[in-house]
């Protein structure tokens, strides 16, 4: 389970590692698809207590070569992080002896300006070394609200929402990538699984993720994996609080958590059908073989 939208901005090349190639074409740079991946050790520990690490390594093999892609996703400007960039780019060249690339995945349009500047290192008189990212932000990659073309690349539409998922063209693709998702066969359940949860994650705290959590509730109800029936769940544990709240119905923390925790959306129903009426939350968990909140 993906735990961050910091995760899912880099994690989406370890699930499709071509999409590097499709998304560099929008910054004018030609990158020829890879032909096979390997998926390298992040850890760029020395010996020293220092440990450093990198979000993604992917050694990509292509017709022209190979090249090492280490991906970084970055919330917010940050002073040290050239350096550190320096450092790994610096150390996997000279522990693989293969050309790397650097890029870096920006959800904040002021990060990503901050992030694609070029920083050359040394004196002013000679620059011994200077880092030149690839930056992805939300102005780099385009909104994807066609439901074609959403299923002809549904890894780069997942990209698409994490990065544009503050803009007005959010919903819109956020629409457009649930009709691609129910296009897929049953066979692709799995597959459709990671690209729910890539897309929960990535969209972080924002009201784009409430949609989504609606969307997914809705719309890709058939599919009965445990990520989609968590999110039906989430949902409908939601919409209960809510409507308790809005009925004046007193809500203890032991009773928030019994609903909250609740992963059983047929049971979540029933307390909702039960919460339209109840003066209580015992009358809300009252059903059959349940005589209050603390039975059974």
């Amino acid at each position: 389970m993906v735990s961050s939208s910091h995760e899912a901005l880099h994690r989406i090349f370890q699930q499709d590692p071509g999409l590097f190639a499709r998304a560099a074409r929008h910054l004018g740079v030609a990158f020829p698809p890879p032909v096979s991946t390997v998926e390298l050790s992040t850890d760029l520990t020395e010996t020293q207590p220092l440990e450093r690490r990198v979000d993604t390594l992917l050694q990509m093999n292509t017709e022209d070569g190979s090249f090492l892609l280490a991906v970084e996703s970055q919330g917010r400007p940050a002073p040290d992080k050239p350096a550190s960039w320096a450092y790994y780019l610096s150390y996997v060249y000279a522990k693989y002896r293969i050309p790397p690339v650097l890029l870096v995945v920006c959800a904040d349009r002021g990060t990503a300006e901050w992030a694609a500047r070029q920083v050359d290192i040394g004196p002013r008189q000679w620059c011994s070394l200077s880092l030149r990212p690839l930056v992805l932000g939300p102005d780099d990659v385009p909104v994807i609200d066609s439901p074609d073309d959403a299923a002809r690349d549904i890894p780069l539409t997942v990209l698409s929402a994490a990065l544009h998922r503050r803009d007005p063209g959010a919903d819109a693709i956020l629409n457009a990538l649930a009709k691609a998702l129910k296009g897929l066969s049953a066979d692709d359940e799995n597959t459709a699984t990671t690209f729910i949860e890539l897309t929960e994650q990535g969209l972080g705290a924002t009201q784009a993720a409430e949609l989504w959590r609606h969307l997914m509730a809705v719309d890709l109800s058939f599919f009965q994996s445990q990520t989609a029936q968590q999110l039906r769940a989430e949902g409908r544990a939601k919409d209960l609080l809510l409507l308790l709240g809005h009925r004046g119905v007193e809500v203890s923390e032991e009773d928030r958590e019994r609903i909250v925790g609740c992963g059983d959306p047929d049971v979540l129903g029933l307390w909702f059908s039960n919460a339209l009426t109840a003066t209580s939350t015992a009358e809300v968990f009252a059903s059959e073989g349940e005589a209050g909140p603390d039975a059974g």
